[in-house]
């Protein structure tokens, strides 16, 4: 059977602040500039989750595109949503929210939800319409 990729698009909001604790305000200015802002800001964040698998020749589906968003839903969305990065997360305690670290934190909730048979093949992270991270899981 033939190997096809398949992307879901969801969105999230949420709000976090970029810094190191162990550093002065005016170093995390110097390296994060507003993004260390001491009150916090935030991000209509856009998440293109592309999975690979073999078509299933009953369904044609790779996966049914309605159970990806449930499980990324389930999996990452609820959590993150409205939500303080830096406050509210468990699974992202201790990491500073960049975008390639958060990208990096969902690729791990994702894989460990898939069923056998799809592979998690790209995330792209869009933190703003200019600016998103890739990461393929390398």
């Amino acid at each position: 059977m033939p190997r096809v990729r398949v992307t879901r698009r969801l969105h999230f909001s949420a709000a976090h602040r970029l810094g190191r604790e162990e550093w002065s305000a005016e170093r995390n200015a110097e390296v994060f500039g507003d993004c260390a802002n001491p009150n916090w800001h935030g991000h209509n964040y856009e998440l293109d989750v592309t999975v690979e698998g073999e078509v299933d020749p009953t369904t044609g589906f790779v996966l049914d595109l309605k159970l990806l968003r449930e499980l990324v839903e389930g999996r990452v969305i609820g959590d993150v949503d409205h939500r303080n990065l830096n406050l509210d997360v468990p699974w992202l305690e201790g990491v500073i929210p960049t975008t390639e670290n958060l990208v990096v934190a969902i690729w791990r909730r994702i894989a460990e939800g898939l069923p056998a048979g799809v592979r998690l093949a790209r995330l792209v992270l869009w933190e703003t319409p200019r600016n998103y991270v890739e990461y393929d899981g390398g």
